[in-house]
């Protein structure tokens, strides 16, 4: 039978499928366009958009294994097309952010609202719950450092337990081949908290390069995301980097857990990812 990921050319989904894969599992990958998905040859590709749950109908045929990407908007219809369609496990790409039950979380919700679409179902689940993703610091470091050597951002000492997307892939690949992980969530960090500036030197080394840490104060930090995010996403992370230098997340030992191996580290991503710091000609050009 056939295992169906969707999401297939995400940061998560292409690694799910690698590892699909390399396990001999035969994969049939969703994607809005099959063309550029660039994915393995064995994988079968199909067009198909989590947004419009008709266009899955046929994708679902002879498909035993779901890989979920969370959209709250049609989770419930997706899941139900998918035990007509004869699945029964379906593994959720969640979030920890379901763990805050206090008003105004929108990631919890968002992710909190797919898992009870899969509770409903009658499908066998598994919630995948990563903390946060270490890929985040691309979005809000990469430019900063590929055009200045420098970031700026508030509490220098804030530790995060910041993930390797590898290492949420490997979990989600493991919930799907194997049995023993029906009705669980699985909570996911990073091995280690690293401050913010630890994480700037780690990139460093990686890159190759020198890169400066600037700490500005959060009221410049509120100006500076003020212009790319909605104020209420603002405080919310500013409120938690600054309770994380007086209240350090603890590291989960879950990803050694579920996959036999422990967590890759923050120097590692970084390493990883090298490449997405190095300075690109056309970046910042007036």
């Amino acid at each position: 039978m056939t295992i169906l990921v969707t999401g297939a050319t995400g940061a998560v989904g292409r690694l799910v499928v690698d590892r699909l894969v390399a396990a001999g599992e035969p994969v049939r990958a969703v994607t809005r366009d099959p063309a550029a998905a660039s994915l393995p040859e064995p994988v079968e590709v199909v067009e198909g958009d989590l947004e419009k749950p008709g266009s899955l109908r046929a994708a679902f045929a002879g498909v035993d294994r779901l890989y979920l990407f969370p959209v709250p908007e049609t989770a419930r219809e997706v899941v139900a097309l998918a035990r007509e369609a004869g699945v029964r496990r379906v593994v959720v790409l969640s979030s920890s952010s379901v763990l805050d039950t206090s008003s105004g979380n929108h990631s919890g919700e968002y992710h909190r609202t797919v898992e009870r679409a899969a509770e409903e179902s009658g499908l066998e689940w598994t919630f995948v719950r990563p903390d946060e993703f270490a890929t985040n610091v691309l979005w809000k470091w990469g430019h900063s450092i590929r055009t200045e050597d420098v970031v700026r951002a508030p509490y220098g000492d804030a530790k995060r337990v910041l993930i390797h997307e590898a290492d949420v892939a490997a979990v989600a690949a493991t919930a799907l081949l194997e049995d023993g992980h029906a009705g669980r969530a699985h909570v996911l960090t990073g091995p280690e908290a690293v401050t913010q500036a630890e994480q700037v030197r780690q990139i460093a080394r990686a890159a190759g390069r020198p890169i400066a840490f600037e700490e500005i104060t959060p009221d410049r930090a509120r100006q500076d995301m003020g212009r790319v995010m909605p104020a209420p996403v603002v405080e919310m992370v500013l409120g938690y980097l600054a309770d994380a230098v007086a209240n350090p997340p603890v590291p989960l030992d879950t990803v050694e857990k579920v996959t036999g191996r422990p967590a890759l580290t923050f120097a590692r991503w970084a390493a990883d990812h090298a490449a997405d710091f190095a300075p690109r000609p056309t970046e910042g050009a007036a």
